[in-house]
């Protein structure tokens, strides 16, 4: 499919057709682009929520120029991996939240990448969830400073086992710290310093929060109102989140203005999916979600249609609204245009240069076809025979329609997707089939291998393999903690890796984190790497059990079984640790 090729010609080009903008680029705003998680595209007061109050999100939606048809992916790290790259997320290998998938391709060049090429300060705080180790933390991706927690969550696998939202252990470039206060708060304070400290230069921030994802805790003073209200605790917490963001983000805004840089700063808002616990799709539904169908995880409107909203001070014309088809991947050749960066290497976008959309050029916009989906670990083309108990989950999307696995909506006239009009427009149909096959031949040309973790790098060394990051081989993966624990659950799943030199490893499995070692229950420990194959007897209550053996460089799977001693079934190892040990 056709992609947008970027390079140093853009600057001569944009100076002829915006010079408004190009001159302002000579001064290369600063940046902040706040990416909230679960929260669609009604739940915000100024998209007429009859519950929430949101005066700061009120006050930006006011100030900016909105992109009312925005697209994003309907879970967050495929949003995330398409924002920072301007590419489609299958096509950059992190379309799925889980399961080996979430990984950023090592070769891909990031938003940070490029903002640090042109002599900006980078920094990242909230939840990255494109990769935890090396190379594929944010440290290692062009931000210069990083505050974060591991996996999709606080609370996750992978984070320190006594996260819970309040005066949690998080990654400072890499080094485990504690911050007091509540987590959206830590990332706020943490974006303010870096403000403040780098007022004087020019500076790229990405603040992409975990709330208000699940378990949607907050402190009682911000859900209580909406208990009072009657609404189940869940959502209250919910409402809650979002009311702790937008006073967050009124401090931020203060910020900008304390620090003289509010002008020529260009802010982005938006979030990663559509709503979580704002809108029910069961009978009867008692929330909000803006008149549109579903929520977070579908491919309807409602999961993947979002707020966005820019506000430039003094060069974007406050209170405009964009109609046109608009995405995620379109920031990234957009940002290139508005802020004269240079890129370290030639990228093939998916995304557009939405500029002059945002600055109000009369020209006519191209007739523009995008396409969402949701795929799990092996990748399958959704118009075709898949097999039993699988559904297909895509859509296709234009200015006017909406192909969603098979049935067909006039979006013009039912904004609302209840109408299918499949069986009225047979040929509209099948042209629009035709596309989603082709863009699906294109993203998935390398037929969905494997983002691998590479080991062996003495530098990076040890690599440590969480049951998140696993390929399920039997049921699927589990990311909370407390499944960790579960003595019915028996699922195992196998890590990719890529064995960068030949030598000698020390390979420890267990079935607990190393803060909170517990006894793993297993009789036996089954390890194989490659065509490697060893087995050790263990004692139920060994927290662990340790391997050595030879690696040859290349590709290698990972895969631990653990024998119950109870029932002699067997589960996987849900952590793994590889250590390079030397070569002699």
């Amino acid at each position: 499919m056709p992609t947008r090729r970027l390079g140093c010609l853009f600057a001569l080009v944009f100076a002829t057709a915006c010079p408004c903008l190009c001159k302002a680029a000579e001064r290369q705003p600063n940046v902040i682009v706040i990416l909230t998680d679960d929260q669609g595209y009604g739940d915000m007061s100024c998209h007429g929520n009859p519950w929430l109050r949101t005066p700061n999100l009120d006050r930006m939606h006011a100030e900016s120029v909105r992109l009312q048809n925005y697209h994003v992916d309907p879970v967050c790290t495929p949003t995330r991996a398409a924002l920072m790259t301007g590419r489609y997320s299958s096509r950059v290998g992190a379309w799925a939240v889980t399961q080996g998938r979430q990984l950023l391709r090592r070769d891909e060049v990031t938003m940070a990448d490029v903002f640090a090429a042109s002599g900006y300060k980078t920094a990242m705080f909230g939840k990255w969830h494109l990769g935890d180790t090396w190379p594929y933390a944010p440290r290692f991706r062009g931000f210069q400073e990083v505050l974060r927690h591991l996996a999709g969550g606080i609370d996750e696998i992978g984070n320190p086992i006594e996260n819970d939202y309040f005066d949690d252990t998080y990654y400072h470039n890499g080094v485990q710290e504690q911050r007091s206060g509540y987590c959206t708060d830590v990332f706020f304070a943490a974006c303010e310093q870096f403000i403040t400290t780098h007022a004087g230069e020019r500076f790229f921030v990405y603040l992409p929060l975990n709330a208000m994802h699940s378990p949607h805790t907050v402190a009682d003073k911000y859900s209580a109102p909406f208990l009072e209200q009657g609404h189940p605790p869940v959502r209250a917490n919910f409402f809650g989140q979002i009311i702790n963001f937008d006073e967050n983000l009124g401090r931020l805004f203060q910020t900008l203005e304390d620090q003289d840089v509010a002008d020529n700063t260009i802010v982005i808002f938006m979030g990663d999916n559509g709503t979580a616990q704002g809108f029910a799709t069961v009978e009867p539904d008692d929330g909000f979600n803006a008149g549109m169908r579903a929520k977070k995880g579908s491919v309807y409107d409602g999961g993947h249609r979002v707020a966005c909203f820019v506000r430039w001070p003094k060069h974007l014309d406050a209170g405009r609204d964009v109609s046109q088809l608009t995405c995620c991947r379109d920031w990234l050749p957009t940002l290139v245009e508005m802020c004269d960066l240079t890129l370290p290497r030639e990228v093939d976008f998916d995304g557009e240069n939405i500029s002059p959309l945002l600055q109000g050029n009369d020209d006519p916009w191209p007739e523009r076809t995008m396409f969402v989906e949701r795929q799990a670990d092996q990748p399958k083309m959704a118009t075709r025979p898949i097999e039993k108990g699988r559904r297909p989950n895509y859509a296709v999307l234009t200015e006017r329609w909406r192909l969603v696995n098979g049935e067909l909506y006039d979006i013009s006239n039912d904004p609302g997707q209840n109408n299918n009009v499949a069986s009225e427009h047979p040929e509209r149909v099948e042209a629009l089939k035709k596309q989603y096959e082709q863009y699906y031949n294109d993203v998935f040309a390398n037929d969905g291998e494997y983002t691998r973790f590479p080991v062996g790098k003495p530098e990076h060394n040890p690599i440590r393999l969480t049951v998140r990051d696993w390929h399920p081989t039997h049921g699927n993966v589990i990311w909370k903690q407390e499944q960790l624990a579960d003595d019915e659950l028996w699922i195992n799943g196998f890590w990719a890796i890529d064995v960068g030199q030949a030598g000698n490893y020390g390979i420890r499995v267990s079935r607990f984190p190393d803060d909170a070692k517990a006894p793993m229950k297993a009789k036996q420990v089954r390890l194989r790497v490659g065509e490697i194959e060893r087995t050790q007897n263990v004692h139920p209550t060994d927290v662990s059990a340790e391997f050595s053996t030879r690696l040859e460089a290349g590709h290698h799977i990972v895969q631990a079984w653990l024998t119950d001693a109870a029932t002699g079934k067997q589960r996987g190892a849900y952590f793994v640790e590889l250590e390079y040990l030397g070569n002699e």
